[in-house]
């Protein structure tokens, strides 16, 4: 049949129509992907501002502000990400982390002074003595001392800065007692400080933070694309790579914690349950104590004696040659000034400062005593029940439940909480890094407030929710109700 004249404009406008239809889907990727490279800019500027803005002394409420600002954009940037196509998705968390971490070197530390004492420290073994020998007030130290360090000149008085009992002015915390640091630590503060220049201060410790951060994120990006989906695997990192904690306190006040996450990511997710597994643990451990919770999520249904005795004996053996040179120096000095400071922290039973939900429903002397059982009983289901296909899922629930129990002060303590919820996906327990964060800022805004109960008793509360609505009846009532579109899973799910 021959076509006419007033076929070949419906046709025309048919195709057209046609044609159409799949552009606009096109679209979307672009236009998520330059919202969210829009969200991780502004991020960056607002890092960026805070850090200049003053420290946790001078200005906590402008800290204060700033932090809730980024957590808002961080989150924002998460979501979006989330349909961005996998390989646009990677290159913008690589470069998102790279982008925050920059924001990080831009100040030096703004609320965390430890960064001196690793220096110090470094400083130390570089001149073949032993960390754990002498306190830095000592005197025989003192062919070690700078103007950095130790001011000669002006007041003594800022941030940072304070007297000792024999009036040396003293740019570091805890100068009359060794250090804390286990020697995995120590050896990273001797190797930053043999490649730094001379008068270089604090930036190599500070650009060691944005390596081990930006090296953890690729660690991140390695396991999940290896273990999950590799659609969910860059939002899944970017939990780690763009959040304002990592940037405050792995980078700008370059906390040691993130080399023990970096130990903590290959280990879970490059290693079998076995020696190369238990080894690695041993180095986080070695680096911090904290990593030893995730030891029963490294074990997750291993009832095997044989492969539990593997892992633990080569945990121990990591621990103990790392221990060994500054053993055979230091004698049982070894130690340094841990046992103080566990005391000096509160972590006794009957002590104030700590197991703050606890202490709203028992007494004092009790509730240590309930978190170490409660601890304990978390870590035997984790060991017991968990799934050996994701030893990361227990070691989130007991790190986690850990930082509820004891409530520490310290946001940066929770730097392994954040790697953990990016392997397992379980964004609820991010709360826990923000009542870490404004108990540590806000708690001098709030004089009497019970400030610690509040905070980790929201984060408590919202992991609890998180929980009942990752249940699976719950998501099937859920989808039965308004449909399965209405439960789209999140950055986490």
């Amino acid at each position: 049949m021959t076509e006419t004249a007033t076929d070949r404009p419906a046709r025309a406008g048919t195709s057209a129509s046609q044609s159409s239809h799949p552009a606009a889907p096109a679209k979307r990727p672009t236009v998520r992907l330059a919202v969210t490279a829009a969200l991780l800019a502004a991020l960056t500027a607002v890092v960026t501002d805070t850090l200049h803005a003053g420290d946790n002394h001078s200005a906590p409420a402008r800290l204060l502000a700033g932090y809730a600002v980024a957590w808002a954009l961080f989150a924002a940037a998460v979501w979006t990400v989330r349909k961005v196509p996998a390989r646009a998705a990677t290159v913008l968390v690589l470069i998102g982390a790279a982008a925050v971490a920059v924001a990080g070197l831009s100040a030096p530390p703004r609320t965390s002074d430890d960064m001196y004492r690793y220096a110090w420290d470094g400083r130390v073994q570089a001149a073949g003595i032993s960390p754990y020998a002498y306190p830095p007030a000592a005197p025989e130290l003192a062919h070690l001392r700078d103007d950095w360090l130790f001011p000669t000149e002006g007041a003594c008085k800022g941030w940072g800065l304070s007297h000792t009992g024999s009036g040396l002015c003293v740019r570091m915390n805890r100068p009359t007692v060794p250090t804390i640091y286990p020697p995995v630590a120590e050896g990273w503060y001797l190797a930053v400080h043999t490649v730094s220049p001379p008068d270089s201060r604090h930036k190599p410790l500070q650009a060691g933070g944005a390596a081990l951060a930006l090296g953890t994120t690729v660690a991140l990006l390695v396991v999940l694309r290896r273990h999950g989906d590799p659609q969910r695997a860059p939002a899944r990192a970017a939990l780690w790579a763009w959040c304002p904690s990592v940037t405050f306190e792995a980078v700008n006040n370059a906390h040691i914690d993130t080399l023990g996450v970096l130990f903590v990511v290959l280990a879970l997710g490059t290693g079998t349950v076995g020696a190369r597994r238990g080894a690695l643990l041993g180095a986080a451990i070695a680096v911090k104590i904290l990593p030893v919770l995730v030891l029963p999520g490294a074990l997750s249904g291993q009832r095997g004696p044989a492969r539990v005795l593997r892992v633990a004996a080569s945990a121990v053996a990591a621990v103990a040659l790392a221990y060994l040179p500054y053993l055979i120096v230091s004698g049982a000095g070894v130690l340094g000034y841990l046992p103080g400071y566990l005391h000096e922290e509160g972590y006794e039973s009957g002590h104030v400062r700590r197991f703050a939900l606890l202490r709203l429903f028992l007494p004092d002397a009790a509730a240590g005593v309930t978190a170490a059982v409660l601890l304990a009983l978390t870590a035997l289901y984790v060991w017991w029940r968990g799934d050996p296909a994701r030893p990361w899922h227990g070691a989130l629930l007991l790190t986690g439940t850990a930082m509820l129990l004891f409530s520490p002060r310290y946001p940066w303590y929770s730097l392994l909480v954040i790697a953990l919820v990016a392997l397992d996906g379980r964004w609820e327990w991010l709360t826990v890094t923000l009542a870490g964060t404004t108990l540590y800022l806000a708690g001098r805004l709030l004089p009497g407030f019970p400030l610690q109960a509040w905070t980790y008793g929201a984060a408590a509360s919202v992991v609890t929710a998180g929980a009942c609505l990752r249940c699976p009846p719950v998501r099937e009532l859920a989808k039965r109700c308004r449909g399965p579109a209405a439960f789209a899973k999140g950055p986490g799910d």
